[in-house]
């Protein structure tokens, strides 16, 4: 809270008066007999201001100001002072403190400089929060790639929800970055630092899944041997990525409704509960509301899975990110493997840009290791058999962009004069195939 105020005084009738000033006045207001006891209750990013005494036993103000700014360097301290100790003002402000004010003091004086104080509290943590906010931009710039809009709408959408304690589904395709996206909700977030647990609900066989999420005591079952921390334990603190939702067997949803519901779990052969704080992520290629009135999925379970939802687009709707993806990916694979990085020619691009992509990213990612490796394939482009007509038109506009692009190396100028067209006409039809001309400048 912005109006927030630690009072530190070893006088009881100063600290009465000074807390009930600033209560009536509408401070929250701390108030402590000495600075060892606020330093052992000082809360990292204090959002407000610290009122001190000079002179209290223990520990003075001045000392308490010296440890206050080594945890925070721009925290406003006002200095309290007795009749005759100026000279300690003055040094307390040569120190680094905000103000100070002789006692007895007007409680107009003290709520004047309060003022002056949070609001400088406001500026500085505001400048943080900003300073904070890009570092994390320009973080999560380089682990989800792309330029097209879909990618800066997620990656939006992941700082945003990163810092919530909500469960998240990502729904997408195969290959798409699912578990990518959900390991960056992690790393941005107040779990970073705690761990992130990933099952893969299709690779476990129906008969293990329960022990695996749960775990087990010693001879719970035939051939368990030895305790054993389930995932969801294991995730304690931290997140539970659970790929693949929809392939979780019906039994094993109601039980994991009932983790999420009361943050208990209990062991395979156990009764005692074990509290856990985890959030859970999940991904899902179908939609899970229609699994559920298929009879496949609890209708239960998918809201609470669902409180907030992230959508990935798959490659091929967003054509203006093939570029930078297998630039980074080729990069990668030549340092990893220790070959030379050819440019991407003319003709390489023409063909990734012509490409469906039904592995999406993950088929990128191995299309260009495999170039890096010289094993490359060749990967079909052109129109699909079986397409209407207009598809079939569209897909050849397109192709006939992406050539015109690929030959003048995107210079819009030649591209206009080669084709015939308008700019504004050629800008359309651009954003409508999803190319971008910068993806066609580094062309060998």
């Amino acid at each position: 809270m912005l109006n927030s105020v630690i009072v530190v005084d070893d006088e009881a009738s100063i600290r009465t008066a000074v807390e009930q000033w600033l209560s009536l006045s509408g401070f929250n207001v701390q108030v402590y007999t000495c600075a060892e006891a606020c330093l052992e209750q000082f809360a990292e990013h204090f959002p407000g201001v610290v009122v001190t005494d000079v002179r209290m036993p223990g520990m003075g103000g001045l000392a308490l100001l010296a440890r206050l700014q080594g945890l925070d360097a721009d925290l406003p301290v006002i200095v309290l002072t007795g009749h005759g100790d100026v000279p300690m003002a003055v040094e307390a402000m040569r120190e680094g403190a905000y103000d100070f004010l002789e006692k007895p003091f007007s409680p107009d004086a003290l709520l004047s400089s309060l003022g002056r104080a949070l609001e400088k509290r406001h500026l500085v943590l505001q400048n943080r929060r900003l300073q904070e906010q890009a570092e994390l931009r320009e973080h999560i710039d380089g682990r989800l790639l792309g330029a097209s809009q879909s990618l800066h709408t997620l990656r939006r959408q992941v700082l945003d929800l990163a810092p919530l304690p909500v469960n998240v589904l990502i729904r997408g395709e195969t290959g798409s970055g699912k578990e990518l996206v959900a390991r960056c909700l992690h790393d941005f977030g107040p779990r970073a630092d705690k761990p992130f647990v990933a099952l893969n609900c299709a690779a476990i066989p129906e008969q293990l899944f329960e022990a695996e999420l749960f775990g087990h005591e010693s001879g719970a079952f035939t051939g368990a041997q030895g305790k054993r921390i389930g995932k969801l334990e294991y995730a304690d603190g931290g997140t539970l990525f659970l790929d693949e939702i929809e392939s979780m067997p019906l039994a094993q949803q109601a039980k994991l409704l009932r983790v999420l519901q009361e943050q208990k779990l209990e062991r395979l052969g156990s009764n005692q509960s074990i509290t856990v704080d985890l959030r859970v992520i999940a991904a899902t290629k179908p939609d899970l509301l229609e699994e559920a009135r298929a009879g496949r999925f609890r209708e239960d379970l998918a809201y609470r899975l669902t409180v907030a939802e992230l959508r990935l687009a798959p490659l091929r709707e967003r054509r203006e990110d093939i570029a930078v993806l297998y630039a980074f990916f080729a990069r990668n694979a030549a340092t990893r493997l220790n070959r030379n990085l050819e440019p991407l020619s003319g003709p390489q691009l023409s063909r990734l840009l012509s490409h469906d992509w039904p592995g999406n990213v993950r088929e990128l990612a191995n299309v260009a290791e495999r170039d890096v490796l010289g094993l490359g394939e060749p990967i079909e482009e052109g129109i699909s058999v079986g397409q209407s007509l207009v598809a079939q038109q569209e897909a050849f506009e397109a192709q006939c962009l992406r050539a015109a692009l690929t030959r003048h190396k995107g210079d819009i100028k030649a591209v206009l004069n080669e084709l015939q067209l308008p700019r504004r006409t050629l800008n359309e039809k651009m954003q409508r195939h999803g190319l971008v001309r910068e993806a066609f400048l580094s062309i060998q």
